[in-house]
């Protein structure tokens, strides 16, 4: 798997903030439905985690849904940040807290609901992520999120694959092996299922815009450093043209939905676990 380069992805995402939410219509309807699944969960959260928030879109709908809770807005982009503290009502805003989902600075079992919509694709480490998403979350506590999978944008993939051996895309784990993480991090009742959604664009350079708009360069390690030129971009745009149907070029995305509990007993050293009391209000509706 190659690793993310998280100083570039960042500075991605600081670029894109501004403009973000013009191009954003993927992660809005990936992040509708998302949230549409806490239908069929009974939670009554004091404080939430909105996690890889980018301009807080989810925030409106989460402080709809749960009017006495406090939400709090994490991203590693502080120009993310700047647009997701103006969600909510003005004597509501979010709580924004700029810092990695790798290393979260939250107290050991201080949140009761943790959502995150299209983020762990930029973490390297999701094993220690999910643990310290584990971590911060109170027995009980509910965690839910998107990210893509393997099909993702494999039309692009096939389409620089034809044009040279460098890596273009981002990697993005399998939906069994992200669900065996999360019970390796110690995760119950864990629930993975995917879909595939399809945009589709006149042309190869405005799929390539709308990325770049969003921020979602390739960050890998392994990415080209030289500029790529107009030869190649040329070259990309006839190889992209073998999937066009009905006169339109898709690039598909896997939809990757999650969620697991936080467990209501934690281990201690030696063996024992010790019971703990559940957050008020948690009924899961089976």
């Amino acid at each position: 798997m190659s690793l993310i380069d998280k100083t570039r992805a960042r500075r991605s995402f600081e670029r894109a903030a501004a403009d973000y939410d013009s191009v954003a219509v993927l992660q809005r309807e990936i992040a509708d439905r998302m949230l549409e699944r806490l239908d069929y969960v009974r939670l009554e959260p004091a404080r939430i985690l909105d996690l890889g928030t980018g301009t807080g879109y989810a925030v409106d709908r989460l402080q709809r849904r749960y009017r006495r809770a406090r939400v709090l807005a994490l991203d590693f982009a502080h120009g993310m940040l700047l647009q997701a503290r103006r969600r909510g009502h003005w004597m509501r805003r979010p709580a924004c807290i700029c810092a990695d989902a790798e290393r979260l600075p939250l107290a050991d079992a201080s949140v009761d609901l943790i959502v995150s919509n299209a983020t762990f694709q930029w973490c390297n480490d999701l094993l220690g992520t999910f643990g310290e998403c584990l971590r911060i979350l109170r027995p009980g506590g509910l965690f839910m999120f998107t990210t893509f999978g393997p099909d993702t944008l494999r039309e692009l993939r096939d389409a620089w694959s034809q044009v040279d051996a460098h890596s273009h895309v981002s990697p993005f784990l399998d939906m069994h092996d992200i669900g065996d993480t999360l019970t390796e991090a110690r995760f119950t009742d864990t629930v993975m299922d995917a879909e595939r959604l399809t945009l589709t664009y006149a042309r190869v350079h405005d799929l390539m815009r709308d990325l770049k708009v969003l921020g979602a360069h390739n960050a890998t390690e392994q990415r080209p450093r030289a500029l790529t030129g107009r030869a190649r971009i040329a070259a990309l745009a006839d190889a992209y043209e073998l999937h066009r149907s009905a006169g339109r070029l898709p690039a598909s995305y896997e939809v990757i939905y999650g969620h697991a509990w936080a467990p209501l007993q934690r281990p201690v050293s030696g063996g024992v676990a010790i019971a703990l009391s559940a957050i008020g209000g948690r009924k899961q509706a089976r």
